[in-house]
C-alpha cells in the first residue's frame, strides 16, 4: 500500500503533467507553428512526462499521443525548417 507521501508525490507528478500537456496544446494551437517545430515540442512534452511517470510509453501512446497528433494536423502548417519555433526544453524540477 502507498504511504500518504508517495501518494501526494504521484499527485503532484499528474498535475505537472496536465500543466505539460495543456501548455504543450496551447503553444501548439496559437503559436503558428510550422510542422516541425510543432513536433519538437511534442517530442520536448512526451519527454520530460516519460520522466515523470517512468515505464509509461502505453499511457503516453494511449491518452496524449492521439490529442498531440489531432493538434499537429490541425494547426501546424507545412514548412521548411524554421528557427522563428525554437523548441526550448522543459527544465527539470528541483529535488527537495
Amino acid at each position: 500500500m502507498a504511504t500518504p507521501e508517495e501518494i501526494l508525490d504521484e499527485e503532484r507528478r499528474a498535475r505537472y503533467v496536465r500543466l505539460i500537456v495543456d501548455f504543450t496544446s496551447t503553444v501548439i494551437m496559437q503559436g503558428r507553428l510550422v510542422r516541425n517545430d510543432g513536433e519538437a515540442l511534442v517530442r520536448a512534452a512526451r519527454t520530460r512526462i516519460l520522466q515523470l511517470f517512468p515505464g509509461r510509453d502505453d499511457t503516453y501512446e494511449l491518452l496524449y499521443a492521439p490529442r498531440f497528433r489531432r493538434l499537429l494536423d490541425e494547426f501546424t502548417r507545412p514548412g521548411a525548417e524554421s528557427r522563428r519555433g525554437v523548441v526550448i526544453a522543459f527544465p527539470r524540477p528541483s529535488r527537495h
